[in-house]
């Protein structure tokens, strides 16, 4: 279990008029009931100012990366219809074990309440739509290979609890420390030598989002990969290039 970091932590990768952007580090929430620990405090505590402050996802607490927190009411809406047209572009990376997904595709399961455990989703077949679930879409591709591990470009198309680790589970690839849905906390290697992973290996190291401006076009941020999961990746005989080439642009 990931330590949740001192709430004096805090590391702002950008800030403007409309937005607040944070490297949210694994081990806090994004938000928390009752004012408890989480990054959305300590963004108030940092940020007074803001007219607003919402973010505008939710990454799960073991889950590292950029996070946009909309400043104003116009940044707001903005995201908001940004979200519906399809203009929300985000990258993850995620580590997987290696296994037999193809080099690129999508996955289309719909996500639902487990019926086991509230906390947790589920992935349903596609096109099945019972009371409580959504329709999801995630499109992946397979960045690099290193010994028993892969690494995913993940790219959520709609916004569901959990998306990205229940469709990599579904897909036989859960992601490396996610034992709630079937990752492996331990590997071991050909060498013997054993990898551990302390939290979900899940990343989100892009984002792009038209600016309530427009004369400043989209805002488009890349972060490079947290070093817990860099040093995994090595340790499998990767190379850190690998996993910094955001090949956005593109998607």
């Amino acid at each position: 279990m990931v330590r949740p970091p001192a709430l004096s932590v805090l590391e702002v990768v950008y800030r403007d008029a409309h937005f607040l952007v944070l490297d949210k580090p694994a081990g806090i929430a994004t938000t928390a009931p009752d004012d408890g620990p989480s990054l959305f405090g300590l963004a108030r505590a940092f940020d007074r100012e803001a007219t607003q402050l919402h973010p505008l996802s939710r990454l799960d607490t073991q889950v590292s990366g950029l996070l946009v927190f909309a400043r104003t009411p116009a940044a707001n809406e903005r995201a908001l219809r940004a979200r519906r047209e399809g203009e929300f572009s985000r990258r993850y990376l995620g580590l997987a074990r290696a296994g037999t997904l193809p080099p690129e595709g999508e996955f289309r399961w719909s996500i639902g309440l487990d019926p086991r455990d509230p906390r947790k989703r589920r992935a349903l077949p596609e096109g099945s739509l019972p009371v409580g679930a959504k329709p999801a879409l995630t499109r992946y591709v397979q960045r690099a290979g290193a010994g028993l591990l892969v690494a995913l470009d993940l790219y959520p198309q709609t916004g569901r609890t959990h998306q990205l680790r229940v469709h990599a589970a579904a897909a036989q690839s859960p992601l490396l420390g996610d034992v709630a849905y079937g990752g492996e906390k331990r590997l071991t290697l050909d060498n013997g030598r054993i990898l551990s992973a302390g939290r979900v290996m899940l990343h989100c190291a892009y984002v792009s989002l038209p600016h309530p401006d427009k004369a400043l076009g989209n805002l488009t941020l890349s972060l490079a990969p947290a070093k817990d999961l860099v040093k995994l990746w090595l340790l499998a005989g990767g190379q850190a290039s690998q996993l910094s080439d955001p090949r956005d642009e593109a998607r």
